[in-house]
């Protein structure tokens, strides 16, 4: 157990390390088609600054996701060989899907993206934009296809002891699947959204590129205004479809117990599961909470953890805590749309203190919660790596612990260096701020602009 506790916890760092980049670019690749089709369809010089600007913190972000998810594919290999060998009829297609479909469409068009300005047109570069937002899409798709597989097998059939693909449609839209892939999408709008309106508020704060600042702020939060309050609605709907599919995981998150016989389940608000006691201490609940929020009912029954083995539990307050604080996370962002709303409606959205430093104090929750997100889809799997089917225990490479600890301290350096050159050259990319003195391509604005000129451009 030794291997395969150390085999879990390098892939859950690398994967909680990773997830950060992508999650970024895959919202802030929609935010960089809005931003040029705004540029191409006004000629307002303000979003093509706009947009040379924040690419670079795309393209930042973007290298550093291919380093560490190359990393992490390679960890399917060498932490979890015996799994790779079963599921390699379904998985290994659905990784190489995910490089043919979303890595060569990025990696394609990424060049034209950053330096094509002066060398295509505008709609052929507006087009390379569009395709790379795409490619980061199709890249979430794969990704959550195969995952999501992990949690609602589907279109296979088992022969010694190997998943052998029966029907490509059922393996990848597994009843999983749709909620799985739109929370995703949705946390990575999210993410994006806010943290571009904490870094724009944050200058806003400093005095710095007023216009530039409040133009990125606004449109920032007009994203999240709009994906905000569709993600409260898909975590409804993922509830319902774990309810449904993984109910040893739902009474995992949920700390409940006991099933409910008669009338509805409460839900836990706050509390401490005690896994050996089959309880929960300093316990606070609402009743029928659980019961109306999962069936839409007060009396709706729910499964309770003691109806599972106890080896196929998965750990309770972990699980419990980190899907908590997600939620909480959600709607505090939801609670400060309204808080937005109501400033823009008074017109005092860039110029009131106190909202703005909210931006900066939670701009990076967004991140937590899609590691925590993460924390709790895979844990709230435990102890089965494919649902029902292959424990973990079962799925480890048969190496000693050893060799699993010495890698995993390796890889603990390897992401201390990445992760300090990635907040090195971001935080040097923000300080520097947008650039108002380079020409501006294919659309002649009025000539060349006089320095009195940059200069109230810049304010």
């Amino acid at each position: 157990m030794e291997t395969v506790l150390l085999s879990r916890i390098q892939f859950g760092v690398t994967t909680a390390f990773h997830i950060i980049f992508p999650t970024l670019t895959i919202g802030l690749a929609i935010y960089l088609m809005v931003v040029e089709y705004l540029w191409l369809k006004t000629r307002d010089e303000m979003y093509y600054r706009m947009y040379r600007f924040w690419v670079k913190i795309f393209a930042i972000h973007f290298a550093v996701g291919v380093v560490t998810g190359i990393t992490l594919e390679f960890e399917f290999g060498t932490n979890f060989a015996v799994f790779s060998q079963a599921v390699a009829n379904i998985i290994a297609p659905m990784m190489a899907f995910e490089g043919m479909t979303a890595f060569f469409l990025e990696a394609g068009f990424l060049g034209i993206m950053l330096f094509g300005w002066k060398r295509v047109p505008p709609a052929l570069h507006f087009l390379s934009t569009c395709l790379v937002g795409l490619g980061a899409s199709f890249s979430a798709f794969w990704i959550m296809a195969a995952n999501a597989w992990m949690q609602t097998p589907a279109g296979y059939e088992l022969a010694d002891g190997r998943f052998m693909l029966t029907s490509w449609w059922d393996a990848i839209f597994n009843p999983a699947f749709p909620t799985h892939l739109g929370h995703m999408l949705l946390a990575s709008y999210v993410t994006s959204a806010f943290a571009l309106a904490g870094i724009s508020a944050y200058f806003l704060l400093k005095g710095r590129n007023i216009r530039f600042f409040r133009r990125s702020m606004g449109l920032a939060l007009a994203m999240a205004a709009v994906v905000a309050p569709l993600q409260v609605i898909m975590g409804d709907l993922k509830g319902q479809a774990v309810a449904q599919y993984q109910p040893a995981k739902l009474a995992a998150l949920e700390a409940h117990w006991e099933t409910n016989l008669e009338g509805g389940a409460p839900f836990s608000l706050f509390g401490i599961p005690d896994q050996e006691g089959e309880r929960n201490r300093f316990n606070i609940t609402i009743p029928n909470g659980l019961s109306l929020l999962i069936t839409h009912s007060m009396d709706g029954r729910i499964q309770g953890l003691k109806e599972f083995p106890k080896d196929e539990r998965p750990n309770v307050l972990v699980n419990f805590w980190t899907f908590r604080i997600m939620v909480a996370v959600g709607f505090l962002f939801f609670a400060v749309m309204i808080w937005a709303a109501v400033l823009w409606r008074r017109k005092r959205l860039f110029d009131t203190p106190l909202f703005l430093k909210t931006l900066v104090a939670i701009q990076p929750l967004g991140f937590v919660a899609t590691v925590l997100g993460w924390t709790t889809a895979e844990m709230g799997r435990q102890p089965w790596v494919v649902y029902g089917l292959m424990r973990t225990r079962d799925g480890v490479s048969p190496i000693a612990a050893g060799n699993v600890a010495w890698s995993l301290t390796m890889f603990a350096i390897f992401f201390a260096i990445i992760g300090a050159s990635y907040f090195y050259y971001t935080i040097k990319t923000l300080q520097k701020g947008p650039d108002f003195d380079s020409p501006i391509p294919h659309v002649q604005l009025g000539g060349t602009a006089s320095a009195e000129q940059l200069a109230a451009r810049r304010d």
